[in-house]
């Protein structure tokens, strides 16, 4: 209680002073060792190798930042301290760097107590001092390749400016980043093996974060004149001590500045993750103090924004599908909104509007002016627009416009609407944010937003590479918006590649761990990073692979008509257990069309028996297979007293899909339609595999697990 009840402002003091000790550097090495360095034994990586990384006694990296900072403002002593004195180091660090999480958790706390009695619908976080806590401690935007790989794409217009003013272009530059960063992973590796035959006294891992110019010269290949301007660059000016420092969320300067000079040939670099980030984010204030270039920077930087997003989507929805700098005009040809990237495919469209406002110093502090005036330039304004656009999008009245001005045609009879809002740099607890501040309206077609930075799209597209896989999770991203909390995006995504993301009706809120996202986080290094790892997580992107339900899905995808993607995202809900049931289901169908020619069919009711679906296997023509599946969907669809009956044809032979069926309408009693039924035969009494088969993600929590486990859901998967 007495640790809560300090001042924050009296431990910062405290952890400055120890920051400023004698071999002080020393823990600091310890601390980065301990929690940035993925340890692995063997040729592969595993998924328990990066949970490791997601321990509560790590230090996340902004909590060392501050102690690097800390650490800058007074003259560095390298000299090793007596072991027991650097483990005190350690010990004292962890304890204050705690004490000022619990300090900055009071606000909070405090509201709670006196105010929540009085309402119950108080929000605490609307507060802008409760907001401190989840800005300084949301997990990061990024992964460390995306500001390597980003930086080229967002700084390729400037190109000529970092030649003219800095002596080496931007692809050096990324070159010199990744080759320091490469050296310091030999060179952990080096240090930390020698350490065995040296005497305790000498236990130190600080020389493994140390180089020089023409050490990276030898490994990237570029002139070590040029390496020592980019090291340079990022190297934090000894004329500044960082005396501005003193609160947790005052501008750092060794996070625009990483690497510290400690030689006339030697440096330093604790962070190789600020670094990067440093070479994606620092040249903006480059740019700002160059009042003829600073404009120029500005539309660059835009640009960048839209471009980017437009070209991961196109990795998704292939180039006819995505249009950029979308001018809508009236009657009269006044302007009345502007799309930044628009994406159409059969009935349902994406809205993407982009923003690079970034998130400015007061904001970071708490203040509540700033924070919402920052939230309103970021996303705020980019939904308004959206929302707008949308419903301009709606109206044939309207005239959509590319930039070359000519009339777009597309279709605009639209069943779904997604409205994106992307960033381009890191904003610190952008979803929480979103869900505190973002003021949106919905309708029975224009969804609710997606609040997202260019890194997750990034992944997104990465992971989702097919346009319903893709929009699949975001219509279930959104229609989820306001029941999942996550302190990041990425691990709401990594969730749903894992186990499908859905949420039973019962249940208000979801809460994801950090650690959900190990398996992503694997994923993405092993495509982007070439490690030996998991490509793939288990799960929705493996459990259709070579199943017929699989090349069912890939068919719709071809087809792309407008009454087929909802059977679409209804077959990607299903569970691992019943896309082999229904594969196999199909195979023997087939197997008995081929055998005997005849019609042979599959049925299966879907979402809590709400939906149907009727699968004909048939060998007659196609007027005759049409009359028949609609007749099928038609009767089951009345005796089943379903809302939706998708029906579809499959050739035999190949099980391509020779057409589909859609009938979506309210289930009526009918005296016609009883007679026509009359005789039907009952589904349960049916042959296996020709029978009623109700699978999907949703189980009731006192039914069997459909793992197989024999115990009821709720004892079992559903904490899954």
């Amino acid at each position: 209680m007495n640790k809560q009840a300090r001042n924050e402002s009296e431990i910062f003091d405290d952890l400055a002073n120890l920051c400023t000790s004698s071999g002080y550097a020393h823990a600091i090495a310890y601390f980065c060792f301990r929690d940035n360095t993925l340890r692995f034994n063997g040729e592969n990586v595993s998924i328990q190798d990066v949970l490791k990384q997601f321990s509560s006694n790590r230090l996340i990296r902004t909590e060392a930042s501050i102690l690097i900072g800390l650490m800058y403002t007074k003259e560095i002593d390298l000299s090793i301290p007596e072991p027991r004195i650097i483990q005190g180091y350690i010990d004292k660090t962890e304890s204050l760097l705690e004490e000022i999480h619990h300090s900055m958790m009071l606000p909070i706390m405090s509201d709670l107590v006196s105010k929540v009695s009085k309402d119950r619908d108080f929000n605490p976080f609307k507060n802008g001092s409760a907001l401190r806590e989840a800005i300084f401690y949301g997990g990061e935007s990024a992964y460390d390749f995306q500001y390597l790989e980003l930086s080229i794409k967002k700084y390729s217009k400037d190109n000529d400016w970092f030649v003219n003013n800095k002596g080496y272009s931007i692809y050096e530059a990324c070159k010199v980043v990744s080759a320091i960063t490469d050296f310091q992973i030999d060179k952990i590796n080096q240090v930390f093996q020698a350490l065995i035959n040296k005497d305790p006294k000498e236990w130190s891992i600080l020389p493994a974060f140390m180089f020089n110019a023409e050490e990276i010269s030898n490994i990237s290949g570029i002139d070590s004149i040029i390496v020592r301007s980019v090291i340079e660059s990022f190297t934090v000016p000894t004329a500044n001590r960082n005396e501005s420092f003193l609160a947790i969320d005052d501008f750092n300067l060794t996070n625009a500045y990483p690497i510290i000079q400690i030689e006339d040939s030697s440096y330093l670099l604790f962070q190789s993750y600020s670094l990067m980030e440093a070479l994606y984010e620092t040249p903006f204030f480059w740019f700002n103090d160059d009042n003829s270039y600073r404009n120029i920077a500005m539309k660059h930087r835009g640009d960048f924004t839209e471009e980017f997003s437009a070209d991961r989507l196109k990795t998704v929805f292939g180039n006819h599908r995505v249009f950029t700098n979308i001018d809508i005009f009236d009657s009269k040809n006044n302007k009345l909104g502007e799309i930044d990237v628009l994406v159409v495919f059969a009935n349902r469209a994406i809205i993407l509007q982009a923003k690079s406002k970034k998130l400015t110093i007061p904001a970071r502090k708490g203040n509540d002016q700033f924070l919402q005036d920052d939230f309103k330039k970021a996303i705020q304004n980019a939904y308004d627009q959206g929302f707008s656009c949308a419903n301009f999008l709606l109206d044939d009245e309207y005239r959509l416009c590319n930039s070359e001005s000519h009339s777009l045609k597309v279709t605009r009879n639209f069943k779904e609407i997604y409205i994106f809002c992307v960033v381009s740099d890191h904003y610190p607890a952008l979803s929480f944010q979103s869900r505190q501040f973002l003021n949106y309206s919905t309708t029975n077609i224009v969804m609710s937003p997606f609040v997202i930075d260019v890194f997750s799209l990034d992944v997104i597209t990465e992971m989702l590479q097919t346009p319903l896989h893709f929009l699949s999770y975001i219509k279930r991203r959104t229609e989820y918006a306001n029941r999942i909390i996550s302190t990041h995006e990425l691990t709401i995504l990594s969730y749903h590649l894992s186990y499908n993301l859905w949420i039973d009706s019962e249940y208000n809120q979801m809460i994801l761990e950090d650690d959900i996202s190990a398996d992503l986080d694997l994923a993405m290094m092993t495509r982007r990073k070439n490690i030996a790892g998991i490509a793939t997580p288990e799960g929705i992107l493996t459990k259709f692979k070579d199943t017929t339900v699989g090349k069912i899905i890939q068919d719709i995808e071809l087809l792309e008509q407008p009454k087929t993607i909802d059977l679409g995202f209804m077959l990607l809900r299903l569970s691992g257990n019943t896309v082999e049931e229904m594969s196999e289901g199909i195979r023997i169908i087939a197997k008995s069309s081929n055998t005997d020619g005849n019609l042979h069919n599959l049925i299966m009711t879907i979402d809590e028996e709400t939906t149907g679906l009727i699968i004909h296997c048939n060998n007659s023509p196609i007027h005759i297979c049409r009359s028949q599946l609609k007749k099928h969907c038609e009767q089951r669809k009345y005796t089943e007293r379903l809302q939706k009956c998708f029906g579809i044809c499959l050739d035999p032979q190949n099980l391509q899909i020779k057409f589909l069926l859609d009938l979506d309408y309210e289930w009526e009693f009918s005296d016609k339609k009883e007679a026509a039924v009359k005789n039907l035969p009952n589904l349960q009494d049916m042959m296996p595999f020709a029978s009623k088969s109700i699978s999907q993600g949703k189980v009731g929590r006192n039914k069997p697990c459909p793992c197989g486990s024999g115990k009821k859901y709720k004892k079992c998967c559903i904490k899954h």
